[in-house]
């Protein structure tokens, strides 16, 4: 969980000192003319650690811890070409300019004014949670917790049935009855008839074959006409919204089950939204709450329509 401290987040300063440190970057990476031969290669060094002192910037050290947090706050921004020797040096080309900026700003007094002290406590506190949200969610969230949801939820889930099937899609019906008996009267093979004729650009080459799908993934007259089908079955033409079709059904089955990897990330998400949902209302249930200000109003209950008025009586 990337955390949502963003001490910067105004876009003017955090874009100057991007642009300066992609520039940097790419200077960089332009070689000398006449760069020396490379040194014979030394024994790899130990990796530094967190509080290992990368820069300092008017005697102020910048940390890999510091780059770390640089690189979670910036996230996506991060140009993705970057070898992780040039990614180093961009995160302490932009930290060095954030710190000159920062000083800058602090000799003109703004740390004072009532607006930077309300953002950074706003800043403070959403960082807080942050780093509390993430370790309840690492004390929630452990492997046989997933296993044991994946485990439950495939027993509890009902079967859904799936279709393999072949179809020959055209602009009419009469080439749709024309198709019809030549696969099935003149038992032309399907597949062929379908690399010949099928106007559908994305399984006509393949003989029509649109693989396994469920029903909800077809247009519902599609779906419809070919689950009822049974494998080696062709259907009378049928019209879509693309046009008409004729559907071979080469197999019908239960859908497997997703393996547990393949949905792992899905039920690690669920589960530490549901940690953090269940931390936060349980503190808000041991909290008092006092609102100063007139809450929003609830929404009206729609309003039901008006009777018709009862027509006049007619003339006598």
């Amino acid at each position: 969980m990337r955390p949502a401290f963003r001490l910067f987040a105004r876009p003017s300063l955090a874009a100057i000192a991007l642009a300066a440190a992609s520039l940097t970057a790419v200077q960089a990476q332009t070689p000398a003319p006449s760069a020396p031969a490379p040194a014979a290669p030394k024994a790899a060094a130990a990796e530094p650690g967190p509080d290992t002192v990368i820069a300092r910037v008017d005697g102020q050290p910048i940390t890999m811890r510091d780059l770390t947090a640089a690189a979670e706050d910036l996230g996506q921004q991060l140009p993705e070409q970057l070898t992780p020797e040039q990614r180093r040096d961009y995160l302490v080309n932009y930290l060095t300019d954030l710190k000159i900026a920062a000083k800058a700003a602090t000799g003109e007094k703004l740390q004072d004014t009532p607006e930077f002290k309300a953002r950074l406590a706003y800043l403070s506190d959403k960082a807080l949670v942050d780093q509390y949200l993430e370790q309840a969610a690492k004390k929630a969230v452990t492997e046989e917790g997933m296993r044991k949801l994946y485990d439950e939820t495939m027993k509890n889930a009902a079967p859904e049935m799936e279709a393999r099937a072949r179809h020959i899609l055209v602009e009419s019906e009469d080439e749709a009855k024309k198709i019809y008996e030549r696969v099935t009267t003149g038992k032309e093979d399907f597949a062929k008839v379908a690399a010949e004729l099928s106007k559908d650009p994305g399984s006509g080459k393949e003989g029509g074959d649109l693989g396994y799908f469920t029903k909800d993934r077809m247009v519902p007259e599609f779906a419809d006409a070919a689950f009822k089908l049974e494998p080696g079955q062709i259907s009378q033409p049928v019209k879509s919204q693309f046009g008409w079709h004729v559907i071979k059904l080469e197999d019908k089955r239960a859908k497997p089950a997703p393996p547990f990897e393949q949905v792992k990330p899905q039920i690690e998400q669920y589960m530490t939204r549901k940690a953090h949902t269940e931390l936060i209302m349980a503190l808000r249930a041991k909290s008092k709450v006092e609102r100063l200000d007139k809450p929003a109003a609830p929404p009206a209950p729609a309003t039901p329509p008006a009777a018709p008025a009862a027509p006049a009586a007619p003339p006598k």
